[in-house]
């Protein structure tokens, strides 16, 4: 995300083809989806010629696009396809094409004197080619290292290349995450969901944290949520008891929040939700546009966690966080007070500040205060 940022690489646009496969029946072998059955799923006559129509449609302003096969004869049925019912030519490479013949289709590519170029596991790793403005994802894969090879074929520049477009088919992006946050899983490890989620309207598969599309401007409804606790506790019971838990979090979603009843033109504040279990949440509130403490309160909250200027107002300061302005929490600590209405954060771990999205350097530290709690500074 830093090297984008500072423009070191392409940035990659995501969108989830419209026809994709259940993969949900494939079984799995040595941490990998079976490859035969792989194949035979994804060579389905209807998927591939509704990928090939989508992949076409959605490649009308680009120059080079790569397409990742499931096997031979998906691939060469890929090919086929586009050639026959689109007029489109499109090579086809593997590990059975002769060097010669390789390395001549290679070169008509890198040219830009062939649109589009099929393959099948031979174009993950070592192949250069920066010209490439769209990466096509008709394989889905368990690994995230394969699916790093495939989609990062587009992150380098290229005179005249805006971004990498990739159209994904199977369901790699939803399945692993955005390229900058893959969710890697030891063996044995659950099936948490991957930090990314698909616009209902453009199909674009975004970071799980955007509560409106970056695309079109879809608004998300915000998810249904537990509280972060649901089972019975033998904590606190006693009148002032405390309890202090570190949750892992695996998601932040933030959000512009208007106390109950509070009249036109009083402060809001930015409600930051941290998603710690399946449908588990703890939630606090960052007061940008109060005054007072309040306010030192937030800027000390911005200046731990990021290099931008701190915000004035709470819809540039839930952007700002939503375009990876801040960097990223990996836990949190609540302490819950028997008695006591409200849990409190009272500690984060914190990832690495990233650097200034316009790529400059400079950082106002100010004055930091020291974070206390007060009664009633809970702004809802």
């Amino acid at each position: 995300k830093e090297l984008i940022v500072q423009g070191y690489l392409s940035p990659l646009r995501t969108k989830a083809g419209q026809s994709r496969a259940d993969t949900s029946g494939l079984h799995v072998r040595g941490g990998e989806f079976v490859a035969g059955e792989v194949e035979e799923l994804m060579d389905d006559e209807g998927l591939v010629e509704s990928a090939c129509a989508e992949i076409v449609e959605q490649t009308r302003d680009r120059h080079a696009v790569l397409i990742f096969a499931s096997g031979v004869n998906h691939g060469r049925h890929i090919v086929r396809v586009l050639e026959e019912r689109h007029g489109c030519e499109c090579a086809f490479v593997c590990g059975q094409t002769p060097a010669k013949e390789r390395d001549e289709l290679l070169s008509r590519f890198k040219q830009g004197r062939l649109k589009y170029l099929c393959n099948i596991n031979v174009l993950t790793t070592g192949f250069d080619a920066p010209n490439v403005d769209c990466v096509a994802l008709l394989r889905p894969t368990l690994s995230p290292g394969l699916y790093y090879q495939m989609v990062g074929r587009g992150f380098r520049l290229h005179p005249g290349k805006d971004d990498c477009l990739v159209l994904d088919f199977g369901g790699n992006v939803l399945r692993h995450g955005p390229v900058d946050d893959l969710q890697i899983k030891e063996p044995g490890e659950g099936d948490g969901d991957a930090p990314a989620k698909e616009c209902p309207e453009c199909h674009a598969v975004i970071h799980a944290a955007y509560a409106k599309c970056p695309e079109c401007g879809h608004e998300f409804p915000p998810p249904q949520r537990e509280q972060h606790e649901t089972s019975a506790s033998t904590a606190g019971v006693l009148s002032g008891q405390v309890e202090d838990t570190e949750y892992r979090v695996s998601d932040v979603y933030f959000s512009v929040h208007t106390k109950r009843g509070a009249e036109p033109g009083h402060p809001r504040s930015m409600r930051v939700e941290y998603r710690t279990g399946l449908s588990s949440y703890i939630s606090e509130w960052v007061c940008f546009e109060h005054t007072g403490y309040a306010r030192a309160k937030a800027e000390q909250w911005w200046r731990k966690r990021s290099n931008e200027p701190v915000p004035s107002n709470t819809e540039d300061a839930v952007d700002l966080c939503e375009r990876g302005g801040i960097c990223e929490t990996h836990a949190i600590t609540v302490r819950r007070v028997a008695g006591e209405q409200y849990d409190r954060i009272i500690d984060h771990e914190l990832g690495s500040v990233p650097p200034r999205l316009d790529g400059s350097d400079e950082r106002d530290d100010g004055n930091l205060p020291e974070y206390v709690y007060a009664d009633g500074d809970i702004p809802f």
